[in-house]
């Protein structure tokens, strides 16, 4: 999937941030905090072509429902498309 904005993954005491960087840093005021799961779907994002090879690969990694899983996907990749990341 394709990332529309520059962002840098960095985890700093203990909280997972997405922080903006070059011109997205001037565009975006501020940092996005993901939990463990999210950081999992962003570092997927560049090799993944459609959400539901997301749901298929975190249903490997955790013990879910996958009904759940689809919906919180689905939901989080929704808050990168309204913020323009996607």
């Amino acid at each position: 999937m394709k990332i529309k904005l520059d962002f840098v993954l960095r985890e700093i005491a203990g909280d997972i941030l997405l922080v903006p960087a070059g011109k997205t840093a001037l565009d975006l005021n501020g940092m996005l905090t993901l939990n463990e799961v999210g950081a999992e779907i962003w570092k997927m994002l560049p090799e993944v072509e459609n959400e539901e090879e997301i749901v298929e690969r975190l249903l490997r990694d955790y013990d879910a429902e996958p009904a759940q899983v689809r919906e919180d996907v689905s939901a989080f990749m929704d808050q990168l498309r309204g913020l323009g990341i996607l």
